[in-house]
């Protein structure tokens, strides 16, 4: 899948992100530490081949472990326990006229991230932008 395609899917499915609420987040966030962790091995056996392809600068960034993992996961969780502050009202005013002009706090939608070799970095992105739908 080329990246505009996966770019193109990403934006079909935000509208769904965007609108699932703060405690389906917070599920979501605690089921893909779990997941994560459930497939330790399986990530530690790709990883594994990923080292076997990397110069030698590069091993620290990319060497995983289960520490390392678990490391991951527990990031997630603290990122599920943080306030949601998705639809907050930052300011309200009332004109003469009657009119109300509010300011949001929403999601910016898409957020595209570019690193280089720090798997922990994958799962720090994925739940910081569903935390804050995007």
């Amino acid at each position: 899948m080329s990246t505009f395609e996966m770019i193109k899917k990403t934006k079909a499915a935000w509208p769904h992100v965007r609108d699932i609420g703060e405690a389906k987040k917070n599920k979501l966030l605690r089921a893909m530490a779990e997941e994560l962790e459930a497939e330790t091995e399986t990530i530690l056996s790709c990883n594994r081949e990923d080292i076997a392809d990397a110069k030698p600068k590069m091993l620290d960034r990319l060497m995983l472990n289960a520490e390392r993992i678990h490391q991951m996961a527990e990031g997630i969780r603290a990122i599920a326990e943080l306030e949601d502050h998705t639809g907050r009202i930052l300011d309200r005013t009332e004109r003469p006229n009657g009119m109300i002009i509010t300011k949001k706090q929403v999601p910016l939608g898409l957020v595209a991230i570019i690193y280089e070799s720090r798997p922990n970095v994958t799962s720090d992105a994925a739940a910081l932008t569903l935390k804050s739908g995007n």
